[in-house]
């Protein structure tokens, strides 16, 4: 018989989760809630829950994972296009189908296990945003697979009792939190290489996808109201010419790129200067509004362009998980002078010399 706890309401969560702990450690189930759907998940290491789990519902299951940091783990051959998707859309509604798991945690598993989990090399990663499966995945100390609390062809299971109208004889203990926050499947996602494509739609647009693939360029300098938007501004119209597109067009074309500062207020305006020495290249500064470099602006990028060592160390000493996608704009480790102050000769130097710098790096970027 199911075992039902009430999580929403529970005056001691940690008592709830040992008992989860203990059902998934001697080979139980346990029904999960989720943001997007209930989900059923097993013991990964135990064959027969496996078995039992990939027979009833009719397709492969999905590994748990914490966050983008475990998914290398399983899938050791991620592309870059993989690792983004992960890093933006982890915890959350995005599940991403892998090949080349053989090669990873996959073969640690049981082989009855493996027909279940990673069909044919092929691993299926999600990391669910809900504090009841992340609670469990930290305390555990194996994988877990799960897969919606619903038969194929059924309707989705987005509260507890329709887990017991889909997969409730599969239940040992049920975590009712009421109905599921979005109430929709989560986006399938197989990536390729460097390309994918959605394989289910979800929670999360095809275009909003788009957007959280893109290479991610943040220029960083100290008061974001010169060099890092003059190179901001500049690397868009590097970008742009070289893919025949717009400036506005980027994103469609996989490229993010601001710019922020390490001592910057929020919403002040570029220099007069740096928007009439932009304006004269054919680029556009008017609408520029500073703001500070942040953990949110700066976990997500793919690379964090800095004009002087200074601001290197600054960023490294910040946010030092960071440092080996930090890089000075100069290749030769030499800084870009702050032209602040100047007169528009000296601020037009500076924008040659970011150009001069930037045209390799957009070249490289282009091209990856």
């Amino acid at each position: 018989m199911t075992q039902v706890f009430d999580w929403r309401g529970a005056a001691d969560q940690r008592e709830i989760l040992r008992q989860v702990v203990e059902t998934l450690r001697r080979g139980g189930t346990v029904a999960f809630p989720s943001e997007t759907t209930y989900t059923v998940a097993g013991s990964a290491l135990d064959a027969p829950v496996m078995e039992r789990l990939g027979q009833a519902a009719g397709r492969p299951l999905t590994v748990a994972v914490r966050g983008d940091a475990d998914a290398l783990d399983w899938a050791p051959a991620m592309s870059e296009v993989g690792r983004r998707l992960a890093r933006r859309c982890w915890p959350g509604p995005v599940t991403l189908v892998l090949s080349g798991a053989e090669r990873g945690l996959v073969s640690q598993l049981p082989e009855a296990a493996r027909r279940h989990v990673a069909p044919n090399g092929v691993v299926r990663l999600r990391s669910p945003a809900h504090n009841a499966i992340q609670s469990a995945l930290r305390l555990l100390s194996r994988p877990i697979a799960f897969v919606g609390a619903y038969r194929e062809g059924a309707s989705l299971a987005v509260s507890a009792a329709q887990v017991a109208e889909g997969l409730g004889d599969m239940v040992d203990l049920l975590l009712d939190d009421g109905p599921s926050r979005y109430g929709q499947a989560a986006t399938v996602v197989l990536v390729n290489g460097k390309t994918w494509e959605v394989v289910r739609p979800g929670v999360i647009s095809e275009s909003l996808l788009r957007r959280r693939s893109a290479f991610f360029v943040v220029f960083v300098c100290t008061g974001n109201t010169c060099r890092s938007p003059l190179a901001e501004a500049l690397c868009k119209k590097l970008l742009a010419e070289r893919l025949g597109c717009t400036v506005p067009d980027l994103p469609e074309r996989g490229f993010l790129v601001i710019s922020a500062g390490l001592a910057a207020i929020m919403g002040g305006a570029a220099t007069p200067e740096a928007i009439e020495t932009a304006q004269e290249v054919g680029a556009d500064l008017k609408g520029h509004l500073s703001r500070p470099l942040t953990r949110e602006l700066a976990n997500p990028a793919d690379c964090i362009v800095v004009m002087t060592r200074g601001h290197w160390n600054s960023v490294a000493q910040q946010f030092p998980h960071l440092a080996n996608r930090c890089r000075l704009l100069r290749a030769d480790g030499t800084d870009v002078a702050d032209p602040i102050g100047g007169a528009p000769e000296v601020y037009r130097h500076c924008a040659a010399e970011i150009v001069g710098h930037l045209s390799p790096l957009v070249a490289e970027w282009a091209g990856a």
